[in-house]
């Protein structure tokens, strides 16, 4: 009886002094958390203050050229958007202290819509600030929509080895109908409508649907070529290939009228527009927008594995 009352206490001290060790742990990583979150909110409050200060620059009162980058492809959701070069395009324009606007293009081009929205606001944008110039410097490329919002401007400035041009318009894709065959597929296809499938990647190509998507490519072809000759005007020294969707060199372009001279952000704000001071307009991602979507991500992973360490069947 002694020796098993023995026992018993000493399955009670461990299993006391077990759950002593457990509570202690979880104390430790609540601890641990709250100063990693106390840590966060400093930090973030820090990086705002920092871009906070950065963006004082504009307001200082200093004459400068306005600069709005237009880099990479030109589609919704990626930093060549309309709505972000667009946004960007009307608070340099705004600015009291702007002496001139600089859209520097390095771009392929992208979506027609989005590089027509871009560059019907350029032409607004200038009829309602005729005292401020809008210039499109080239850096690499300036091709299909890329050219497509550098006609909207005053004036082109390229490198000699800037490539520009493909004035053009494409629609592509795959056909799989062959590889189907030889592995015993059947696409099962139902629509509503005689051209609902038109292009399907994988039923056969109907002559009256590329017909129909060659027509649309046309109509979206001319409305390019229409905006190239309205931006270029009597400049422009057409080819008969000036439109056939071909690429030229910067030097090249100038000959053609697709480009009016050479010269860099730098060159242009010091020697055209004799504001030598630059102010970055372009909307970008902050550095505290950056460490909160990594932290937001980072955070929910971090919670999720202390809760599982925190909890009473974790050992």
């Amino acid at each position: 009886m002694t020796e098993n009352s023995g026992q018993w206490e000493r399955e009670l001290v461990t299993r006391l002094a077990t759950a002593a060790v457990r509570e202690q742990r979880r104390a430790r990583l609540w601890g641990i958390f709250f100063k990693l979150l106390t840590f966060a909110y400093l930090t973030l409050v820090l990086l705002l203050a920092v871009d906070w200060k950065g963006g004082a620059d504009v307001v200082r009162g200093k004459k400068h050229t306005a600069m709005v980058d237009l880099n990479g492809i030109i589609a919704p959701g990626t930093d060549a958007s309309a709505d972000k070069v667009t946004s960007a395009l009307q608070a340099a324009f705004k600015d009291k202290n702007t002496q001139g606007v600089v859209l520097r293009i390095n771009s392929p081009g992208g979506s027609p819509v989005q590089s027509q929205t871009i560059y019907d606001e350029m032409r607004r944008l200038r009829k309602k600030y005729p005292d401020i110039p809008l210039y499109a410097v080239v850096e690499d490329i300036c091709a299909s929509g890329g050219y497509f919002v550098a006609a909207g401007a005053d004036r082109i400035y390229v490198s000699k080895s800037s490539i520009v041009g493909s004035i053009g318009v494409l629609m592509n894709g795959f056909g799989f109908t062959g590889l189907m065959d030889k592995l015993g597929i059947e696409r099962r296809l139902i629509t509503a409508g005689e051209h609902k499938g038109m292009l399907d990647p994988f039923s056969p190509l109907d002559e009256k649907d590329r017909q129909y998507a060659k027509q649309l490519m046309e109509e979206i072809h001319r409305q390019f070529i229409g905006v190239v000759r309205e931006g270029r005007g009597k400049r422009l020294k057409e080819t008969p290939d000036m439109f056939s969707g071909l690429i030229w060199s910067g030097e090249r372009s100038v000959e053609l009228g697709l480009a009016d001279g050479f010269g860099s952000l730098d060159s242009i704000a010091r020697e055209v527009i004799k504001a030598e001071d630059i102010v970055d307009y372009t909307q970008k991602e902050g550095i505290a927008e950056k460490f909160a979507r990594r932290f937001g991500a980072s955070a929910a992973s971090a919670l999720a594995e202390f809760a599982l360490r925190a909890s009473p069947g974790i050992r």
